[in-house]
């Protein structure tokens, strides 16, 4: 790919990726690149599949699935980024989770008991408000809590979609 190819990709994926800067965008759009290599035969389309792209964290970081999902998915849930997920958070995550039915007075009280549940289920110190450590125990002791807020890991659409994007963006890959 050249320069201004990958330059005109990374200020693209920059306004998307708050937590990367463009030299940091750029050098992973150069380590995908070096990374992909073929089209895959099951899907017909350039990319990494899931297995292989575990295997490289694993082995070129260290890196686990729970280190990644768990920690990917706090920052999603932490709409303020103030490095904990408080009851209004929750509240406003959990706001269209339950069915609003017309006899109920007051039907955000519904919302509330769920939040307090969270909390008992998740707060392990008892400060009122999830911080990563609580979200990290919680989800290692009960998996399925690590979307307990709603889905916060994109789907597979999602994940090709976004792949054909870069792709039609740098032309020449």
């Amino acid at each position: 790919m050249n320069r201004k190819k990958l330059q005109k990709l990374a200020e693209s994926l920059c306004r998307t990726a708050k937590h990367f800067n463009k030299i940091e965008v750029e050098c992973l759009i150069k380590l995908f690149h070096t990374l992909v290599v073929e089209p895959s035969d099951r899907h017909g389309i350039i990319g990494l599949d899931r297995n292989t792209f575990r295997n490289i964290l694993h082995v070129t970081f260290g890196m686990t699935d729970d280190m990644i999902m768990d920690r990917d998915c706090f920052e999603v849930y932490d709409l303020n980024g103030d490095g904990y997920i408080s009851r209004e958070e929750m509240f406003h995550m959990l706001k269209n989770s339950l069915l609003k039915q017309p006899s109920e007075e007051d039907p955000d009280e519904g919302i509330k008991d769920l939040v307090e549940i969270t909390l008992k289920k998740m707060d392990y110190d008892h400060d009122g408000k999830l911080s990563y450590t609580d979200f990290e125990k919680a989800v290692r002791d009960e998996n399925l809590l690590l979307e307990a807020f709603g889905p916060c890991l994109p789907d597979i659409k999602s994940s090709m979609a976004f792949e054909m994007q870069a792709f039609r963006e740098t032309g020449d890959m």
